[in-house]
């Protein structure tokens, strides 16, 4: 059995892995010179910058694949779980840090903010009970199944959803649950982690923050990049193949199957014939990797258009500064956020008149705080996401110019110091760059984003109605975005697999 896959994205290369375990012989075509996708690395002037996603969750989803293949997950790759999840920030001089000890978090909300301990444990432990009913029945499942409705898991889902917060906002659920706005703060921004609105997202995406603080954060000894790189070596050990360089342009089809792909190979077209069946199929399965906007439009454009789901609103994109930093700052952590003034502001900027808000909420990444040699002696690699629309065709250079200047005003007045003289190198990744290196819609981070009650039966399906052989994995399909979603996109299409 042969399978072939579009895109070395960490769901492509987690889907070649599972179907390698299976026996399958499986070839990778990715159009960049590298895997990875949004996960991927860079050097630049001495630092060392991870690219893309920067916060390490579920960290077993990773070693699953590895004890899948028979493998220690240890001989691959290696992480530390973190005492401390986040360091945030107030214009107003107030800074929290949000430990991994509950007791701990607990005890600092009640003396910063004044905020009784009860309430973050009694939050944190909903969000358990939330992710528990529905991660069997959302995360590892298709929802386009009927055997997906019709099990035990599905059955207690239906008993406990009044419970599951399907109805109301994220944040109407916050402000309810506590009564200082800077918690509330807090929580809402978790919204972000799928590319979501928490004014508008159902309070449901309050199961995120159970990743973070009963799961735990954790962070690869080899920064972000050795997940995508110790995954690659265990796909190549596997018989793997990988083509990078290599853009498939045309997924042809026949009847109900698909046939042929068209790849352009450093600049040269050729094609990979899959004749109908009986005859042998060079490739009996082929998956994409790719957003499935473009994989559809691009792809397939004489097949069955699924309008209604490509035409979802997209998830919020992202603006990334990346700077070296000549000076180290011991009040700063790995993960560091610095809020905006006017959250709710901000949010509407967003997602109603696309566009970036003059006080951004920063969230600022340093790998060198764990890895010091990810930036020379006495420097900082810093990583500055900001919450940025999709890609509509604005003025992206004015946009980058003008929200330059904003964080550098925010950041200074939080640490005190002018930070500017400081950046020694930089580099920047705006949604049109975004859209162009990961085929990523608009420039979407996440696909189609959450911003009501049915997102999660608006994103597609990890197989195709209309042909037999095809599957869908990554960001834009079912489960969603993120590093272990992408993982779960792809366990759920290979189970599908017979």
């Amino acid at each position: 059995m042969n399978a072939a896959i579009i895109g070395a994205g960490i769901a492509g290369i987690a889907a070649s892995i599972r179907l390698a375990v299976r026996g399958y012989s499986v070839d990778v075509f990715e159009a960049n010179t590298y895997p990875g996708g949004k996960l991927s690395s860079f050097d630049q002037n001495g630092y060392r910058f991870d690219a893309g996603p920067s916060l390490f969750t579920m960290p077993h989803l990773v070693d699953e694949l590895f004890r899948l293949a028979g493998r220690n997950p240890q001989d691959y790759f290696s992480y530390i779980r973190l005492d401390e999840t986040c360091r945030y920030f107030w214009d107003d001089g107030t800074h929290l840090t949000a430990w991994a000890n509950h007791d701990a978090f607990g005890r600092e909300v009640a003396e910063k903010l004044g905020e009784p301990a009860e309430h973050l444990h009694a939050h944190l432990q909903d969000s358990a009970r939330k992710f528990d009913v529905t991660e069997k029945l959302f995360l590892h499942r298709s929802l386009h199944k009927a055997s997906t409705w019709l099990n035990r898991d599905a059955l207690r889902g239906y008993w406990h959803l009044p419970r599951l917060g399907v109805f109301g906002t994220m944040n109407g659920a916050n402000e309810r649950r506590f009564r200082n706005p800077k918690l509330v703060q807090l929580f809402n921004r978790y919204a972000t982690y799928n590319g979501s609105d928490p004014y508008q997202t159902p309070a449901l995406m309050n199961i995120i923050p159970h990743l973070e603080y009963n799961i735990g954060a954790f962070f690869p000894k080899e920064g972000m990049i050795g997940i995508t790189n110790s995954l690659v070596k265990l796909a190549e050990d596997l018989g793997v193949r990988f083509y990078y360089n290599t853009r498939v342009t045309e997924v042809m089809t026949e009847g109900k199957r698909v046939v042929e792909l068209r790849v352009e190979h450093r600049g040269q077209t050729t094609s990979l014939s899959l004749p109908p069946a009986p005859g042998p199929l060079l490739f009996d399965v082929v998956i994409s990797n790719m957003d499935v906007v473009n994989t559809f439009r691009k792809l397939l454009p004489n097949a069955r258009q699924p309008e209604r789901i490509l035409k979802q609103p997209k998830s919020s994109s992202g603006l990334i500064f990346y700077w070296g930093i000549r000076q180290t700052f011991p009040q700063l952590g790995l993960h560091n956020i610095f809020f905006s003034n006017d959250y709710k502001t901000e949010f509407d900027y967003l997602f109603r008149r696309h566009e970036l808000y003059h006080d951004p909420t920063i969230y600022l990444n340093i790998t060198s705080k764990h890895k010091p040699d990810d930036a020379p002696p006495g420097c900082e690699n810093w990583f500055i996401l900001l919450n940025a629309p999709n890609n509509t065709g604005q003025d992206w250079d004015a946009i980058i110019a003008e929200a330059r200047q904003n964080v550098i005003r925010k950041l200074s007045h939080n640490l005190a110091v002018d930070i500017a003289p400081l950046i020694e190198t930089e580099a920047i990744l705006d949604p049109r760059s975004i859209e162009f290196k990961t085929s990523s819609s608009q420039g979407a981070l996440y696909g189609n984003s959450s911003n009501n009650r049915f997102a999660a039966f608006l994103r597609h399906a990890n197989f195709s109605r209309e042909f037999d052989n095809l599957y869908f994995v990554g960001g834009s399909v079912h489960p969603g975005g993120g590093i272990p979603l992408c993982l779960l996109s792809a366990k759920i299409a290979t189970e599908i697999i017979p």
